[in-house]
């Protein structure tokens, strides 16, 4: 048998859940497992990042501190035009249209990439500028820099496995992008130590290391999904024909996805400004924030996995118009994951120092990140809440509620918390601040969502983001 015909075998499966109708406990654990195994796939770059740039050095791990939200800032603009192509395809399939399904994730890769391709190349002049605005050291800002120069060059390829992953999710599989992320992580992990310290044939590059190894890494993957949906083996399918790019559809994209788009970034952009006030105190203080951070990235993510699988279910029910089924997936989702995280929080409180100490030997950096956790640890169950809802609001179409709960969250709440409270008792301010943005921004989506104004937010049946005819441009 040959290669090909081996990985037909093993993404041709037929059997896919029925988002639709029956019980709503199965397919959605069917949809969010795979996602939290992806999420934990695709945190583990940055752990990686983040283990062995610790032990190449202080200014390193400091550097990718400021590095990681540059990053996400960066692609949450073209992630936007990835949302709306995952929401378009789950209601269009659960609209039973696929056709328009086809024609929406074909277009969204066209515009995805494009958008990766302009960002990146215009980070790649502007991110040592603004690392310079948070005004951390000389030597941490060239350091960060560094990395950010090589990572905005390869943009194309990190962004293009996120359409990827996002479009089947759209489809209701989840299984295929959790095996792609699995060969990934898997090359990432391997070349990591190799390109950071410099073993046997390959040079020691430092920083520079970390930043090659998740862009090959990306790129290999990246091929393989774009196959997987040419030849429509699994989930949606995309075209050749139906790639040219349509500016009327685009704009439509960019309509619906623009929301989503400064959601990331207003996340980003919130995380840059508390840098702004981290980078007031000592580098271990900064180095604290970094591997608390990169903690709670990673307890948090069955809340993000959830989020996206309410996401998918909400925009396939709001299709077939089943609205009361949307509401109950996301109630259902919400109170199981505020039980499990913010149990899984407090025991994070009793093993602090342990957790923290796996990222470094520094004791400084083990104090201030233990406390960081004794703040924010118990209030997981509350960030889940809240992101189970904004899945609901995207899945819905109402891209720009989930937006405006972000803002508020960690624009409105959090950064003048942070503020205040950092200056009057120090880095012990900035670590409530995350305590006081869950709590409120719970509080807002629960009250927001049982109002139901997302019910209204069937883009597959209302006219106001169809194909532009209703023959399709096809391959076949």
């Amino acid at each position: 048998m040959t290669v090909r015909e081996h990985l037909r075998r093993i993404f041709s499966s037929e059997w896919e859940p029925d988002l639709t109708s029956g019980g709503i406990v199965r397919p959605l654990l069917y949809l969010s497992i795979p996602l939290i195994v992806t999420n934990v796939l695709q945190t583990a770059y940055n752990i990686a990042d983040t283990f062995w740039l610790g032990r190449y050095g202080t200014t390193e791990l400091a550097a990718i501190s400021f590095a990681f939200p540059l990053v996400f800032l960066l692609i949450s603009v073209a992630m936007g035009l990835s949302v709306a192509g995952s929401i378009l395809v789950a209601q269009y399939v659960g609209a039973g249209r696929e056709a328009e399904a086809e024609y929406a994730a074909s277009q969204t890769v066209t515009f995805s990439i494009l958008g990766s391709l302009v960002l990146g190349v215009g980070g790649y002049f502007v991110v040592e500028d603004l690392l310079a605005l948070f005004g951390a050291e000389p030597a941490v800002v060239a350091a960060a820099a560094e990395y950010m120069r090589i990572y905005s060059l390869g943009l194309v390829f990190v962004f293009g496995f996120f359409v990827f992953v996002s479009l089947m999710r759209g489809y209701g599989d989840t299984v295929t992008p959790m095996l792609i992320m699995f060969v990934s992580v898997t090359i990432n992990i391997v070349l990591d130590p190799l390109l950071i310290f410099g073993v046997g044939a390959f040079p020691e590059l430092g920083i520079a290391g970390a930043a090659y190894a998740t862009i090959f890494s990306r790129g290999v993957t990246l091929v393989l999904g774009l196959w997987i949906m040419f030849a429509g083996y699994r989930g949606v399918r995309i075209r050749l024909s139906q790639l040219t790019p349509d500016l009327s559809f685009g704009w439509k994209l960019v309509r619906l996805g623009f929301p989503a788009s400064f959601e990331g970034a207003s996340r980003a952009l919130s995380i840059n400004l508390l840098l702004v006030i981290v980078a007031l105190f000592s580098t271990p203080v900064i180095a604290a924030y970094g591997i608390g951070t990169r903690i709670l990235s990673v307890i948090v993510l069955p809340a993000i996995a959830l989020s996206q699988g309410v996401e998918t279910m909400t925009g396939q029910n709001v299709g077939a118009g089943n609205p009361d089924r949307a509401a109950a997936a996301n109630r259902v989702a919400a109170i199981a994951l505020f039980v499990t995280l913010t149990a899984i929080g407090l025991l994070s409180t009793l093993i602090a120092e342990p957790l923290v100490a796996v990222f470094t030997t520094d004791p400084a950096v083990i104090d201030a990140g233990a406390t960081f956790l004794y703040y924010v640890a118990p209030t997981f169950g509350l960030f889940g809440a809240m992101y189970v809802y904004m899945g609901g609001f995207r899945g819905a179409g109402m891209t720009s509620s989930a937006a405006a709960l972000v803002i508020l969250a960690f624009g409105v709440v959090q950064l003048p918390v942070a503020w205040i409270a950092a200056g009057a008792i120090g880095p012990t301010g900035i670590w409530l601040s995350f305590a006081v943005s869950h709590l409120v921004g719970a509080v807002v989506a629960v009250a927001w969502f049982q109002r139901g104004t997302w019910r209204g937010g069937d883009l597959a049946s209302d006219g106001r983001l169809e194909s532009p005819s209703a023959d399709v441009p096809s391959d076949d």
